[in-house]
């Protein structure tokens, strides 16, 4: 029971959310609660808010009317299957360069105080900014005779998010051991990196699962925003804005790419979870990073 505690919770989540939304749309305004001038909440219109087994409904029909055509749940699973590849490809950059900033930064003090601010300030530059930026210098790269993909730029703007979490909690995690512990290394004459394997990073475990969570998600978010940005075809996030399109006659369209992004947050945090058993013996707690 205890085991199937979050399970159960997480499902009566999303049922007491599904049952919110359908509720609003019964009982709130057609145009929305306008505070001031500004919308504070949307519309109820079958338009703006269809209802929800409008939208279940719509996944198992044909993308479009033209013969042959795929289910939309089939062409939304081949588009989340995509981005989930580039946003693996993103999470595994991001968590590799955050470790070893991390423990850069906890071997060398002059190097925490140079490189954390500088790491904390990279998140403030705004992604969708970026992303053309990082397609334009990619378009410049040659390996041989092969060039430079589009998609390495939505993976590199993936990372770009994942880096942060993993660099922060895993310094947190570094310097977690107890001061006695380190003295007892010093006294045995070990030096740094067996110290490091065998007390540094197994006591980083509780701070390094909860920061992978954290770039998981950034590397999700990452990977959609940059599709948009960049205009790459195949996953989710340029499938949003072709639906969006469709939305004035078909408005349950639209939310079928968004369940796709959904369900590759989900696999994704549930990678991270299976890590974690994984990993059962070095979590004496969770903490938060």
């Amino acid at each position: 029971m205890t085991r199937s505690r979050p399970v159960l919770l997480g499902v009566l989540g999303v049922l007491l959310l599904g049952a919110i939304w359908e509720a609003y749309k019964a009982f709130g305004p057609t145009d929305g609660v306008v505070v001031g001038g500004l919308t504070v909440l949307p519309r109820t219109s079958d338009l703006a808010m269809p209802h929800l087994i409008t939208m279940f409904t719509r996944l198992g029909e044909p993308v479009t009317s033209a013969p042959g055509s795929p289910a939309l749940w089939n062409a939304v699973l081949q588009a989340a299957g995509f981005s989930l590849g580039i946003a693996a490809a993103g999470w595994v950059i991001g968590v590799v360069v955050g470790l070893l900033l991390a423990m850069l930064m906890q071997r060398f003090r002059t190097a925490e105080s140079a490189l954390l601010p500088w790491v904390v300030l990279s998140q403030t530059v705004p992604l969708i900014a970026l992303a053309p930026l990082v397609a334009g210098w990619g378009s410049q790269i040659r390996f041989g005779e092969s060039r430079w993909q589009d998609w390495m730029s939505v993976a590199v703007i993936a990372s770009y998010l994942a880096f942060f979490p993993v660099s922060v909690g895993a310094l947190r995690g570094l310097e977690s051991p107890e001061q006695a512990h380190v003295e007892l290394m010093r006294t045995y004459a070990v030096g740094w990196w067996t110290t490091l394997m065998r007390l540094r990073l197994p006591a980083s475990i509780p701070y390094l699962l909860t920061a992978l969570r954290l770039a998981a998600a950034n590397a999700v978010i990452g990977t959609v925003v940059a599709e948009v940005s960049i205009g790459l075809r195949g996953g989710v996030g340029r499938m949003m804005v072709e639906y969006a399109s469709a939305s004035s006659g078909d408005p349950g369209k639209p939310w079928a790419p968004i369940f796709g992004a959904v369900l590759i947050g989900l696999v994704a945090a549930g990678f991270v979870a299976l890590l974690g058993l994984a990993l059962k013996r070095y979590r004496r707690g969770e903490v938060v990073a």
